[in-house]
């Protein structure tokens, strides 16, 4: 028994998924190409915007350079696979003059206002290597200052590349966007009608 099934039944056994597998790829080759590529063909905007690369952050409307980020540090508390470091600004230390007006102000009475930490984080550091491109850190922002980038085109040779500092980005990114686009020379109408 185990003679015939060795000689007889199991070549035709492995015919069969032999021929299973044949006609899957068959259906597929006749199938037209959905694979753009790359070389030959450019992606358009139109599927840029389902596309998400590594997180960045967004920036003010009317300061497109300042983040809308707060330091709550609520991306960095939920994202679980620790690639954000967001460090708060310290409140400037005041000088000893300041220090002792507020105390002559406080023994007279009066309310002493004494200067915040501003809101906007000192550093902002992701770490593209250890993102599992979640969203979470995306979905728990409640200033809605981050989102997935759609640059397909950004690349990495190293690690370290791949640690990128947010806020240095998106003064990058102001600064291309407000750059004024590139002026060329107007012919003369003289020139056109001569050529």
């Amino acid at each position: 028994m185990n003679a015939l099934r060795k000689h007889v039944i199991q070549p035709i056994i492995d015919c069969w998924s032999l021929l299973v597998g044949l006609k899957i790829t068959g259906k597929y080759f006749c199938k037209p190409l959905i694979t753009v590529h790359y070389p030959r063909q450019v992606i358009d905007d139109e599927n840029l915007t389902t596309y998400g690369g590594h997180v960045e952050l967004i920036g003010k409307p009317k300061d497109p350079a300042m983040p809308k980020c707060i330091s709550c540090m609520m991306c960095v508390t939920n994202c679980p696979s620790g690639c954000l470091k967001v460090v708060k600004q310290k409140v400037e230390k005041p000088t000893p003059e300041q220090e002792q007006a507020w105390k002559e102000a406080e023994e007279r009475g009066e309310k002493v206002v004494k200067p915040k930490a501003p809101k906007n984080p000192a550093k902002f550091v992701y770490d593209y290597t250890l993102c599992s491109l979640c969203g979470t850190c995306i979905d728990n922002c409640p200033a809605k200052s981050l989102k997935f980038s759609n640059n397909i085109y950004w690349v990495a040779t190293s690690r370290k590349e791949m640690k990128i500092d947010l806020l240095a980005r998106l003064k990058g990114q102001a600064t291309d966007l407000s750059a004024p686009a590139p002026k060329t020379e107007a012919k003369p109408a003289a020139a056109e009608k001569e050529a």
